[in-house]
């Protein structure tokens, strides 16, 4: 069933909450409000605003630090009180750089399942994680730390680790052990990554390039 927005059930306060999802992964990244407006401004850009009660006024997300969120669909809950919004982000969604604002355990909640949850290890998690963890030593360069030294060093440093991770992956490869081959391949993805961020490459636009090239061939 479609649902104007004059149908929604906004709060006293003309807000209603609104739950952010990755749509790859559907990792919830943020907690926020709208309001009429701001709602409006999401449909109209394709890219999230929410109503900061904070400061009384519309936010564009990424509007000071470029991790804008492109929006591919919204869904209004049961009630028509709340939201979901998928998303497409580029970068992290956490002021703090992790990739999701909720990446805290509760204390007395830990022990409720012997299972890690699935969806917190899936790879397009663990990238967009490591890609924010990489992004943040480019920014903060701590000391001690290997991806510091790296971006200290420069690109024909990156560049000269990729070309030995992959040769390694090779070797790997041909002699067939396959938990090495599972380190050397985890090894180049790392500094593929690196160079990802070196050169202001995101994986949203590497996932764009494989979805057109899948498109391409189911065209053919």
């Amino acid at each position: 069933m479609n649902v104007s927005i004059e149908q929604i059930k906004f709060d006293g306060q003309g807000l209603v909450p609104v739950v952010v999802q990755d749509a790859n992964t559907l990792e919830v990244l943020t907690l926020a409000y709208m309001d009429a407006a701001s709602l409006k401004k999401t449909i109209e850009t394709k890219e999230t605003w929410f109503w900061s009660r904070s400061r009384s006024s519309l936010w564009h997300k990424g509007e000071t630090s470029g991790h804008t969120q492109r929006v591919t669909d919204i869904v209004v809950d049961c009630d028509r009180d709340a939201l979901t919004v998928f998303v497409i982000p580029n970068g992290p969604a956490c002021h703090t750089g992790a990739q999701s604002c909720f990446h805290e355990t509760l204390q007395e909640a830990k022990g409720l399942s012997d299972q890690p949850s699935e969806a917190k290890y899936d790879l397009g998690v663990v990238l967009n994680d490591l890609y924010a963890l990489i992004e943040s030593r480019k920014r903060d360069r701590p000391q001690d730390s290997y991806t510091t030294y790296l971006f200290d060093q420069g690109l024909d440093k990156i560049l000269k680790k990729l070309g030995e991770e992959t040769s390694e992956t090779i070797v790997a490869a041909k002699n067939e052990d396959p938990d090495a081959l599972v380190k050397e391949v985890s090894d180049l993805l790392y500094h593929l990554v690196v160079l990802m961020v070196e050169r202001g490459l995101t994986l949203d636009q590497i996932r764009s390039e494989l979805v057109s090239r899948g498109k391409m061939r189911d065209a053919q």
